[in-house]
């Protein structure tokens, strides 16, 4: 008892916090738009006064329940496979409308309910300060000793991660909209030239490192100006990503070259949907033939299920599979001493992959799957260089672009 009265007592200055912004809202004058300027002469994105305003909603609603003495509580949407559909017409993931709700008097939810009023909290702040922080600095901000007691709001990172997540699936706004960013992960090069924040980049004159991709890429960061690109090729690793910059394909094919170091974070996913809506140009994945390879292209393609709410701005439907292929270490020759056995782990992650209903329907994904397993090896993008550390660039890639050898 003494440990919910604490979490109590710390809801309630976030509610009444959160409370007296939501009256102000309701009782100021005329909301602006987002072409309007706010007190400081700026202008503020339409992005983000969508996202505010959602938290403002969230929070007069909370507040209003307090007030008339109910329970307080959150519906946050289930995130989970039994809670996503696949849209055939749009052939992307969607969210369905299952919901867990969170209240203040459940002894079981009390420290959830608070700990999402004060990230609900600190991304307010973000937003009427027009500032990012990443995810580890919010975690700091939120983080104390409760007064009077042993308590902390939060301990580990883990739980506001969790809390995060939640909240973007409850407001429907992505992380980056709430005013968060996580640390680059992913480059790019290319016959490009963008605007970030301001500044002219050209994207053929970025070295060796490339373009580092930010978290938050929407349209009144990053500005494409022009390009000469025909395709975008994303590449799982980093370092295969390098051998393609280095050997210039960009330059040699016309195209630009992504990476994600591994799985692409939402940064990078969100730059190709853009890339491949607004300027229209084809993306190819390469990644290596093992059911993490598999997967990868998945949530590229079709959406995650954690992000399921946003797999229209997430998700590239058109993106076309290029390999590696489980049917190229014979195809191009490849020595059995380059394949790696498959694990138990491998077995089961490939025939969950199977049935994913994206994947279920398509012959020619079950044929690809199905070969994998009963060679029983897999094979990695390097494993390619025991032909010629450029064979990947200069034969593999060329070739199967030109004969159009890739899964849909």
């Amino acid at each position: 008892m003494a440990k919910k009265k604490v979490v109590r007592k710390v809801v309630k200055k976030v509610v009444r916090k959160k409370a007296i912004t939501a009256q102000t809202k309701k009782t100021g004058t005329k909301k602006k738009t987002s072409s309007q300027k706010n007190a400081g002469g700026k202008r503020r994105p339409a992005m983000k006064l969508a996202a505010r305003e959602r938290i403002v909603t969230l929070a007069h609603e909370v507040a209003e329940m307090a007030a008339q003495v109910d329970d307080p509580f959150v519906d946050i949407p289930t995130r989970a496979l039994s809670n996503v559909a696949f849209n055939e017409k749009s052939r992307i993931i969607e969210m369905g409308d299952n919901t867990q709700r969170r209240s203040f008097f459940n002894l079981s939810q009390a420290k959830k309910f608070m700990q999402t009023m004060l990230i609900a909290s600190g991304c307010s702040e973000l937003l009427d300060q027009e500032k990012t922080t990443s995810i580890r600095d919010l975690f700091y901000h939120c983080k104390h000793t409760i007064e009077g007691t042993k308590e902390n709001t939060f301990d580990e990172q883990d739980e506001s991660d969790t809390i995060i997540e939640d909240l973007e699936v409850a407001l429907a706004s992505l992380r980056e909209e709430l005013g968060l960013f996580a640390e680059p992960k992913g480059a790019m090069v290319g016959p490009m030239t963008i605007v970030d924040k301001g500044d002219v980049i050209d994207l053929s004159r970025m070295g060796s490192g490339g373009y580092a991709i930010p978290s938050i890429v929407e349209g009144e960061v990053i500005k494409f100006q022009k390009h000469k690109a025909k395709f975008v090729l994303l590449i799982e690793k980093g370092a295969v990503w390098r051998r393609f910059n280095e050997d210039r394909f960009w330059e040699k094919h016309k195209c630009v070259i992504v990476h994600g170091g591994g799985q692409p974070p939402r940064g990078v996913r969100r730059l190709l949907h853009r890339l491949n809506q607004e300027l229209k140009l084809p993306v190819y994945v390469l990644v290596d033939n093992d059911p993490w390879g598999y997967y990868i292209y998945s949530v590229v393609k079709q959406g995650s299920i954690s992000l399921a709410f946003e797999s229209q701005r997430m998700a590239v439907p058109d993106a076309r599979f290029v390999g590696m292929s489980s049917f190229d270490a014979e195809k191009f020759g490849l020595s059995k001493d380059v394949t790696i056995a498959v694990t138990v782990q491998d077995i089961r992650r490939a025939n969950e992959i199977k049935n994913y209903p994206w994947f279920a329907k398509k012959r020619a994904w079950q044929r690809e799957i199905d070969h994998m397993l009963k060679l029983g090896v897999k094979l990695e993008l390097e494993a390619l260089s025991s032909k010629d550390f450029s064979f990947i660039t200069e034969i593999y890639l060329p070739r199967k672009l030109k004969a159009g050898e890739f899964l849909d």
